[in-house]
């Protein structure tokens, strides 16, 4: 069966806004739907209001367009999809995939304490009810069939879910839906076919996976980047207070980022030379 024209997406959330990190991971995606013929779609995970900056997922555009990095399609705002996450989680429960936990982070800490074995480990204290307990969460039942996927660019990769991670929450206590769900059922509207993204999502992948499966979606192909670290060697990020790109070294952001994919210096004029000399190189150690 012939594989369906390629689809990439870079996601940003609007907690903050780009920094070199994030400009890593948009132009590698970028450049590879480039390098495949294919199409490139930016979506704003707006979807945390304990999180996400009033108006940064706007500015993360104007971010985006100064670099000549524009969506081929019209911007997905998570917060437009609310709908389709509670559709998604309630298929799951209807089928038995899914089910409510009573459980807060204390009392599976104190379990652990008390019986032992690994803390980030959820014991599955509510797999079979609650015990009249009110829900606070909605949990993926999972089993310990080895999840395995080939990354792009770190090989093969797998996780057994059951015993390494345990029944993972995609209803979050707040009502909100947690990342994993909202970033697979978007995947699978927009019609996704390739992620590439920082590697500190790689073990990410299998529970996505796991979720693909259950909602019946089809599994895109991974590519996960080398991250970009600050002095202390820890991920670039904003929460670790990565400041923001400058709007005066527009060229000087692109040939760091650029650097940071293992790539020689470029040397253009305008991101428009820039892009499309990156492009062929790009797809001359990525475009299988």
């Amino acid at each position: 069966m012939a594989r369906p024209a390629y689809r990439g997406r870079f996601a940003p959330s609007p907690t903050g806004l780009l920094h070199a990190g994030s400009l890593l991971a948009a132009l590698a995606s970028w450049l590879d739907a480039r390098a495949h013929g294919g199409l490139w779609l930016v979506r704003i995970e707006d979807i945390d209001p304990f999180r996400d900056i009033p108006g940064a997922g706007e500015k993360i555009l104007q971010t985006l367009a100064r670099f000549s990095l524009a969506s081929d399609e019209p911007v997905l705002w998570q917060h437009d999809r609310l709908g389709a996450y509670r559709e998604a989680l309630s298929r799951l429960l209807e089928k038995g995939m899914a089910y409510g936990c009573a459980c807060s982070r204390h009392e599976i800490l104190d379990w652990h304490h008390i019986y032992g074995g690994n803390p980030a480990v959820y014991p599955g204290l509510c797999r079979n009810g609650t015990g009249g307990r009110p829900v606070r969460s909605i949990r993926l039942r999972v089993d310990d069939e080895p999840v395995a996927f080939t990354d792009r660019r770190r090989g093969p990769f797998v996780q057994r879910l059951e015993s390494e991670l345990g029944d993972f929450i995609i209803r979050r206590a707040d009502g909100l839906p947690a990342y994993q769900l909202a970033v697979v059922v978007d995947d699978g509207f927009q019609g996704v076919t390739d992620i590439v993204r920082g590697e500190d999502l790689l073990d990410n992948t299998p529970r996505q996976i796991a979720l693909q499966r259950a909602l019946g979606l089809p599994q895109p192909r991974y590519l996960h980047l080398p991250l970009v670290l600050n002095e202390r060697g820890e991920k670039l990020s904003k929460q670790a207070g990565a400041a923001p790109l400058p709007e005066d070294d527009t060229m000087g952001c692109l040939e760091r980022a650029w650097a940071g994919l293992g790539f020689p210096r470029i040397g253009a004029g305008s991101p428009q030379a820039f892009l499309r000399a990156a492009i062929p190189i790009w797809a001359g150690r990525w475009g299988g």
